[in-house]
């Protein structure tokens, strides 16, 4: 159970110093994250009175934690995994709809910008995004290496003409940055996997082992034998 703690309480603290980021693209509060950490510290606390006690009522209640944790966990992590594969599938669709608010906030506009730089790419979906006026971000240069891989000449392509008036450079990346923020995205998704799947595995051994050592007691105690120490086990 001191790993949950240590995850659950990282795991806040690194949230809270990203959440100025996080927060500017919509991100929700990360107070459940803290209720959520302080809960597992809760329950910790009691697994290590219900051990040192040996009282059967304390271990009971902890491994009814332990098995109702173990099934919202599984329950939170298949939901993430059905999510993480649908929103692979419809991706583009979800990229088109979100690049006009995307690029119209401050904050995730110059994040785009950088990513387009540092990616070598235009757009969100397509660099039409950007309607009559495309960034110097997105100048394609002849050569050069980016998260597609080497462009040459065949990376870049002529600027768009959206309408009258079309301004930014003559030559911008072929590719969208659809694929990065899908990748960031993914990245993202697997971890919360990892952590609902790892806690529930966490939850299955703490039931397991509390069942354990409710036989354990009840078997010594109607032996009518001293209580023996459970540290051991």
């Amino acid at each position: 159970m001191s790993t949950c703690i240590s995850n659950s309480v990282f795991v806040s603290c690194l949230c809270s110093v990203m959440v100025d980021q996080l927060t500017s693209v919509g991100s929700p509060s990360l107070g459940w994250s803290w209720v959520f950490a302080i809960g597992v510290l809760g329950i910790s606390c009691l697994g290590i009175y219900a051990g040192y006690s040996e009282k059967i009522l304390a271990l009971k209640i902890f491994a009814g934690f332990m098995g109702v944790g173990m099934v919202i966990m599984l329950i939170f992590g298949i939901i993430v995994a059905v999510t993480r594969n649908k929103l692979r599938e419809n991706f583009d669709t979800i990229a088109t709809e979100i690049a006009k608010p995307f690029i119209d906030d401050p904050s995730s506009r110059a994040m785009l910008e950088e990513i387009q730089q540092t990616a070598q790419c235009c757009g969100v979906a397509s660099s039409s995004d950007w309607g009559n006026s495309i960034p110097q971000s997105c100048a394609c240069r002849s050569s050069g290496y980016g998260a597609f891989g080497s462009y040459g000449g065949s990376g870049c392509k002529s600027r768009p003409s959206v309408g009258f008036g079309t301004t930014g450079p003559d030559t911008i990346y072929k590719e969208a940055c659809s694929m990065i923020l899908l990748m960031w995205v993914d990245i993202v998704f697997k971890i919360a996997m990892g952590l609902c799947f790892g806690f529930a595995v966490t939850a299955l051994l703490g039931l397991l082992v509390s069942l354990l050592m409710i036989h354990q007691v009840k078997r010594h105690d109607g032996a009518g034998a001293t209580s023996i120490a459970m540290k051991g086990y």
